[in-house]
């Protein structure tokens, strides 16, 4: 198994850098009072605007939920569609410790435009309020929210098919993915669904978990690029709510204190892990508790993938990630 120091080692020198700025960055802005020194996040969060004119085949456009919160996503068009073809929707939650990053990063936009365009689907990327000025449940109720939204007739493009959305996180955006997919199927069991807008689907990518217990993973990769012990640990007490330890449902799914998995009724799901990261063990207990609990769940793991892999689209980790994600999303959404 990979220590820090050898998994530092086999990550690409460029990585490595880019990897280096962004921790220096979390370093300058995490203040040791819990706080976040927000006029320093945005200046090092390079965003971009929304554009209607196409990118790359994707225009961009922003749409309000609620106003009074803040609550806004944008949406990603592909334009390259044939006349009358009805094509899925990605919800789409970003990462960044449920405290930092939005749905207008630079990364993101990458990220969500090479979506849109190769997976040919319309994704709506989420701009939930962040932690630790909103904390639990904010993120979660911003989710369901912005579902809710989409799910009334008209408010989407005619071609976007609302019976073959699919929800996508990474980080922290799979730990929202989870919770939010939990409130929708209780809302369906309780016969107040959200049609016409149907799951086909989860894709939890390198999810934001955790608990008290201290993970041989997170222990054995303390101290590689992008993700620390110390770090994850500011997060958590950051968006949990005040006196909560890591046990918290929010943080600890698999734990006592979470619901069975098999009393939720989580629709088919796929678990990306990467080998070079600390929260693996988490990511592979929660994929096994998926299995135990009867859902229909497949695991996704690269050995030399570091946290964020997939925004270096040239790594071959992350074509291999797309193609198999491209595949989830054609088996299930099959017949909806």
């Amino acid at each position: 198994m990979a220590t820090s120091k050898a998994a530092s080692r086999s990550i690409p020198l460029g990585t490595r850098i880019f990897c280096s700025l962004v921790g220096a960055s979390a370093v300058l802005s995490l203040r040791k009072d819990g706080t976040i020194n927000r006029r320093l996040v945005w200046f090092l969060d390079w965003t971009s605007s929304a554009r209607r004119r196409p990118v790359k085949g994707v225009s961009t456009a922003d749409f309000t939920v609620d106003s009074s919160a803040g609550l806004w996503f944008r949406l990603f068009t592909p334009t390259e569609v044939p006349a009358g073809k009805k094509l899925p929707v990605i919800v789409f939650f970003h990462g960044g410790g449920f405290a930092l990053m939005s749905a207008n990063s630079r990364d993101f936009v990458a990220l969500c435009r090479r979506f849109a365009r190769r997976l040919q689907a319309f994704v709506v990327s989420v701009n939930y309020r962040l932690a630790p000025e909103h904390r639990f449940p904010t993120a979660y109720d911003d989710a369901e929210a912005t579902l809710r939204w989409i799910s009334t007739p008209g408010r989407l493009p005619e071609s976007a098919d609302l019976g073959r959305c699919f929800l996508v996180g990474d980080s922290a955006g799979g730990n929202i993915v989870h919770h939010v997919g939990h409130r929708v199927a209780a809302a369906s069991s309780a016969g107040e669904d959200f049609r016409p807008l149907k799951i086909a689907g989860h894709v939890l990518i390198q999810p934001f978990f955790g608990g008290e217990e201290r993970l041989p993973s997170e222990l054995r990769l303390r101290k590689v690029p992008m993700v620390t012990l110390k770090r994850t640990d500011f997060m958590w007490r950051a968006f949990l709510p005040e006196g909560a330890n890591r046990d918290h449902p929010a943080a600890n799914v698999t734990g006592p204190n979470a619901p069975p998995l098999a009393d939720i009724g989580l629709p088919p799901t796929l678990v990306v892990v990467g080998g070079l990261d600390p929260l693996q063990d988490w990511q592979r207990r929660y994929y096994e508790a998926l299995r135990e609990a009867g859902v229909q769940a497949r695991m996704l793991d690269y050995p030399k993938a570091i946290h964020a892999f997939y925004i270096f689209p040239k790594s071959k980790e992350y074509r291999e990630f797309m193609a198999e994600m491209k595949s989830f999303m054609e088996e299930h959404g099959r017949g909806l």
